[in-house]
């Protein structure tokens, strides 16, 4: 069942909710996302770049690096009251003008 970004923000704020703790701070989300983002470009690297995983290292994956930023990212949008589905529309409606001529389009034929 695919779900929507509504829901998944839901889902997460649900699972915070029962933590006394409840959201960190907007600098420590940042720090956080940081940290995930360094975790990905090193599975990155690992899988298309020339530096090999040593046999010790633990059997992450490009998916769950990922995954674990659209989790940060939903909790700091959480944290904040903010809509990510709104966001993620005006961020196209972004691309789609300002930037609409910026790439080269394929041909449609």
């Amino acid at each position: 069942m695919e779900k929507t970004l509504l829901e998944m923000q839901k889902e997460v704020d649900d699972y915070i909710s029962q933590f006394k703790e409840g959201y960190f701070s907007p600098l420590t989300m940042l720090a956080r996302m940081t940290e995930e983002v360094g975790e990905l470009a090193r599975e990155v690297n690992h899988e298309y770049g020339e530096k090999p995983k040593k046999a010790t290292e633990a059997d992450n994956s490009i998916e769950l690096e990922l995954g674990d930023i659209l989790f940060i990212t939903i909790c700091f949008a959480n944290s904040l009251g903010i809509d990510l589905t709104e966001a993620h529309d005006k961020v196209m409606h972004k691309f789609n003008t300002r930037d609409k001529d910026r790439w080269t389009k394929k041909d449609t034929d």
